[in-house]
Parts: structure tokens; sequence; C-alpha cells
């Protein structure tokens, strides 16, 4: 076995590699860019290394400089993680002419799956079941639109170098086709440095489950299972589960037979995922193999529990797999939320910045589920422009699957997070969807139950009673604290007011107070309108993040920040801003005129920090509703702004290659 080993990653990925070597009394070896100086994987690993400035292509994508660090530090073998240099054939072979092992795959199955179009060739000969399509190099837009026509619409455009939902695009018609095939070869540019790309069928409404494999030198090769990634977003993963809610066993054992076969037949070595895409009658066809670690390995691991990243080094090490298919059950159920740092409310666009404020739920057992929380950042960690989005990787495990989904919900209404936008509200409306909780999924599935995006969830009738009585619980602790500070000039003798009105949005909900115990622990009997009396009970303090507890013996976790005299109460996918008053004062409020936003509608405001690829239009031009105004890239994927009505441009304030902070003035439009 390995005494030591670096990790040629950075984030979420190195930092759990590091707990399975150091599980097994393994060494580590962390390296970093300028930007990860004070990261926490370099904090948990035993040896770090500096391996260049912030941008990947100098610093983690430099395949010598990760060889100089392993020289360096004695580090006989190299664990990619994923993303980065981790399905670089190139890179394994410049690890063995050195003799050091890379704890994955052998070249021949990277380059053999590495390739989009050459792996689906490889799989047909597998006699593994492939989407129609045309698995030669496209050349130019008219050549896309011909093979597309061929094919047979709607088809997707994809990188042949592709991942994560990058250089990929879904063409329904011919005009579709040639924007679909610019934007896709650019993105492959830019992101793979290969703009090759394919065209196969779109199967519509279509899952995407893919299968665990794990196979060692000596020809053994075992599935896992599955896992469902339906529950996408611009073709990138947001949610999985695993088991899928929707295999029968004998699907399940075809598509696991089909995953060994494939394989076997390139002489897989280490751990590996075979995705397919299946369609509503369970057929079943392959869609590529990703030859290292998947980022939602977790959900195997709590259903089977078997440690992927240690079995990954058993193999590299030589060692014969020490599980055999038979010794592989599926217990309970796994999912996983992917917490990235985009905002929800403006199209899911990225947000960088300090974590001011990072509080995720205790990991551990929680009642009948566990949680786990796979993360590489901590509070005061900066969420940077250079990498990849996201923040951490929320898992929760249960008996059943909707004890998990529960689970998860009561997660991330306590998974506190302050300094940049997330999409923990996005994560915690979906955890409460119906048709998320049915298992009725499909890869279309976010476009389709959020066809205008993400919009704040308005509660219902009984949700808006139960977080204006949260509201005025939270104020009524916070004036007897006041009431009892020692500089007080005198203590207060007024007698408690009975009657409140809490505003959310226009709406005020009267609340006539019957018996008050302000302080924590709080216990309040209340009416809302004239109803039945109610009771709320909690040990809220002031100045904690979550209130924990019941409203009329219903559990309740939310969380709560500060705004000017009031609170902003997240939960559930809700978020609003209730002020909790009393009655005399309310009456008084309403007579306040409204401040009105100021009007941006003849600005083009720069959605995200970004760079501007391009402007296309020049001042004067008269622009149509839906003709492109610029491309902005942002973590390398391009962001094009559209006209949303028939414009003139007056002024342009940005060029090309211009990097912006978010609203900031593109442009302006008469």
């Amino acid at each position: 076995m390995f005494k030591k080993i670096l990790i040629a990653n950075r984030g979420e990925i190195a930092c759990r590699v590091i707990k399975s070597a150091r599980k097994m009394g393994i060494a580590t070896v962390a390296v970093y860019s300028d930007a990860d100086r004070d990261a926490v994987h370099v904090e948990m690993a035993d040896e770090a290394v500096h391996i260049g400035p912030a941008a990947a292509s100098e610093s983690y994508l430099v395949a010598d400089k990760i060889i100089a660090a392993c020289k360096q530090t004695g580090a006989e073998a190299v664990h990619p993680g994923y993303g980065f240099l981790s399905e670089r054939a190139s890179f394994c072979e410049a690890l063995e002419k050195q003799g050091i092992i890379f704890i994955g795959p052998k070249p021949k199955a990277i380059i053999a799956m590495g390739d989009k179009i050459e792996s689906k060739k490889f799989a047909n000969k597998a006699k593994v079941n492939t989407v129609p399509g045309f698995l030669d190099v496209i050349t130019d837009p008219a050549h896309a639109e011909r093979i597309a026509g061929e094919i047979g619409y709607p088809v997707m455009i994809k990188a042949s170098a592709g991942g994560g939902g990058k250089g990929m695009r879904i063409a329904w018609n011919k005009s579709e086709v040639r924007d679909g095939f610019e934007r896709a070869t650019s993105e492959a540019r830019n992101s793979f440095g290969d703009e090759r790309v394919f065209i196969e069928k779109f199967i519509v409404d279509p899952r995407h489950i893919e299968i665990q494999v794990l196979a060692d030198g000596f020809g053994n090769c075992i599935y896992l299972g599955e896992r469902e990634c339906s529950v996408q977003r611009r073709n990138q993963k947001v949610v999985e589960e695993a088991p899928s809610p929707f295999l029968d066993e004998a699907t399940r054992k075809a598509m696991g037979e089909q995953a060994v076969a494939l394989a076997k037949a390139v002489d897989y070595q280490s751990a590996g995922t075979v995705e397919f895409i299946v369609d509503k009658d369970r057929n079943f066809y392959f869609l590529e193999m990703n030859t290292r670690l998947q980022v939602e390995h977790p959900v195997t691991e709590l259903v089977t529990g078997i440690d992927l990243v240690e079995q990954m080094i058993h193999v590299a090490a030589g060692e014969k797999l020490a599980i055999k298919q038979a010794d592989v059950k599926l217990n309970g159920w796994a999912v996983e939320s992917r917490l990235y740092a985009e905002d929800p409310y403006r199209n899911f666009l990225p947000s960088i910045g300090r974590l001011t404020r990072y509080r995720p739920p205790a990991e551990g057992p929680v009642g009948k589920a566990i949680i786990r929380n796979d993360t590489g950042v901590t509070e005061g960690s900066e969420i940077s422009m250079f990498y990849d989005p996201m923040v951490a990787k929320l898992c929760t495990w249960a008996p059943t699957r909707l004890e998990a989904i529960d689970a998860m919900a009561d997660a991330l209404d306590t998974f506190v997070v302050d300094g940049i936008e997330h999409n923990i509200p996005f994560l915690a409306a979906l955890m409460q969807h119906p048709r998320w909780r049915e298992g009725r999924l499909s890869t279309g599935f976010i476009a389709e139950e959020f066809p205008e995006g993400f919009k704040p969830i308005s509660p219902s009738p009984e949700d808006r009673d139960i977080l204006a009585s949260i509201a005025l619980a939270v104020e009524l602790v916070r004036k007897e604290r006041l009431d009892r500070l020692s500089d007080r000039l005198r203590p207060h003798t007024g007698k408690m007011r009975t009657e409140w009105e809490v505003r959310i949005k226009d709406d005020y909900v009267p609340i006539t107070i019957a018996k008050c115990a302000a302080r924590p622990p709080v216990k309040i009997e209340l009416s809302i309108r004239g109803g039945d009396v109610i009771t709320i009970r909690s040990d809220w303090r002031p100045g904690d993040a979550v209130w924990n507890g019941y409203v009329n013996e219903r559990p309740v976790k939310a969380q709560l920040r500060p705004v000017l005299n009031g609170m902003r109460i997240d939960w559930k996918g809700m978020s609003i801003i209730a002020h909790a008053m009393q009655k005399h004062v309310a009456a008084l409020e309403k007579l306040m005129p409204v401040k009105i936003p100021p009007d941006t509608s003849k600005l083009l405001l720069c959605p995200m920090p970004g760079l501007i690829i391009s402007i296309n239009v020049t001042k004067g031009q008269e622009v149509k509703a839906g003709e492109t105004l610029a491309i902005v890239e942002a973590m390398k994927m391009e962001n094009v702004l559209r006209a949303d009505r028939d414009l003139t441009v007056s002024a342009i304030n940005a060029s090309e290659g211009d990097s912006l902070a978010v609203d900031a003035v593109i442009m302006e439009f008469i």
C-alpha cells in the first residue's frame, strides 16, 4: 500500500480524498494555486505545494507542476479527483514515465471512453445500446444542418471532449442548429481545447440514470447499482439520488451488466461511471463513460456502504477487489443536493465573494436519517471566479425515499450561507415539489416546472400564518431582552401589548396574544385573525441564525436574517420579509408613501461578474426582440444576452475583453 499520495485537485473533492486516505493511514499532499493559498484542502493535508497562479491553465492543469510536486514530496501516487487532469491520458502516461501511480484507469480506457465520438463506436462493438446519431466530426454549420435534418429533430449537439454540461446544445429546428453549433464549438474550444462536436438524436423526456462500476487489474468488475441524475439545469446535474425511483430490478440488472461489459471491453481498472438515458418505456441508451470518480458518488456510498475512494486506492496499489457482485446490496435511499454559488432569482447567474457566514447542518445521525456534507470551504473562504461555483454537496440517507427527501428539506432549512448568492432556496423548493416527491422525473424537469425561471415561492395562507407567528415570537424575545438590559435608565413598567400586526409584503396579519413567556425557552399562545389559539415554542435566542421550534406542535426550522425594522425568514424555499409591530404602529405605517425603485428598462446590465466575449450591436442600431446584444462568459459558460423587446442602441459602455461586475451597464437604449 502507498505511504503517501498527492491529490491533484482542489475544493471539496480534494478534502474528500484526504478523508479516505487518512482513514487508511496514508499521508497526503495537497497542491494549491495563488487563489487557494488559504483553502481548506491545503490545511487538511499533511503537506502542501504551491503550483502557480490562480488560473487553472497555469496551475491545476499543468501536468509538469503536479509531477514536480510529487518528486518534491516523495508522493508515490496521484489521485486526480474529477475535472482538471482526471481524464487526460497524457497525464497518466507522464506519471508512468516517472514511476508515479495514477489512481484511476489506464490510459487505454481513458482514450477509448474519453472521446464521446470514439466511445460510442466502441460501445456499439461491445453491443451496448446507443442513441442513433452521426458519430463523425461535424465540420461546419451547414454540415450540422444537413446531418440534423437526416437524423430528425430534435437533436443534441455535443462537444466530443465535453463534460459538465459544457459544449452542449439542443436544436428543435433548422434555425437553432447553426447557433447551437457555434455556441457548442466555442464553449468546447474554451473549456477543453477541442472544438469537435457530434450530433445525435435527442430523446424526448428522458431520464439520466448512471451505473457505478468498480474494476481491478485482474479482470474482476462489478456494478454498484444506479444513480438517478435527471434533475438537471442546462445539462448540469443539480440533485441526484440512489437508487432510481423509476427502475425495476430487471432493468437495473440489464443496465448493470451492459456497464460491466463495456468496462471489461476497455480493460477498465478503478471506479468509473457508465451513463445512460432512459425513455418512458425503460429503454436505455449509452450516453458516455466517465473514467473517474463522479461528483455524485456519495449517494452510492451511502446506499452500499462502500468507500469508492478507498477502493480506487486499493486497485491502484495492485490489489484485487475484495467485493463480489453478490455482496452488493442497496440499503435505504440517499439524496444529494449540489449547493452552488449562483443566484436562483437571476436565472442562476454565478456569484462570487467571501463566505461571511457558513454554518452547514451537523453531520451524522438525525433521527432515522444520516446527514453528510462534502465541502471544501469554511467561514471566511472566498468563492473565486476562476473555478467551478460548487460550494458543497449536501447528502441525506434514510430508510425510504420520502424520509430521505424530508431529511434533506430540514437540512437545507438549517444550512446558513451568507456573503454570496446561492441556490439553497431553489433546492429547498425542489424538496417540496410534488413531481419530485412522486419521482416523476425527466431531464427537462426544471425547464418544464420553472419555465420563467425560479421565482420566490409565495406562502400559502397557512404558511403565511406560520411565518407571521415566528416573526412575532422573535420580536417579543427581542423586546423582552431589551427590557432586561442593565443599562436601561429605568425598568420597563408598561403592560405587554396584546394586539399586533405582522406585515408580509402588502398583507398585514393581525395577531392577538393570549399568554406570553418570551424569555427562552419561549412559550407563546396567540390567535391569528381571531381564530383558534395556537402555541409557539422555541429555544431561539437573539443572534441565532436558525429558528428551531414548534408552531402548534408542527416542527419548524427557518433561517433568520435581520433587515431594517424587521427580519428575513427563509423556509422551505420561501423567502419573505416580515415586520412585526404593535397595532397602532401598523395603522400609521399604512399611511406611509411607497418608495418606487429606479427604472432600468433602458439599460442592459451585466447579469453576473464576467468577461465580455462579444458586443454584437453598434451604437444607433435598431434591434428586434430576441436578437443577441452581447455574450458574457462566466466560469467557462457563455451567456447570451438578448433584447427582450424592439430597441435602439443609444450608447455602448463596454468593449470586448472587459471584465465587468454584476449590474455594470453594458449598453443603453432609447
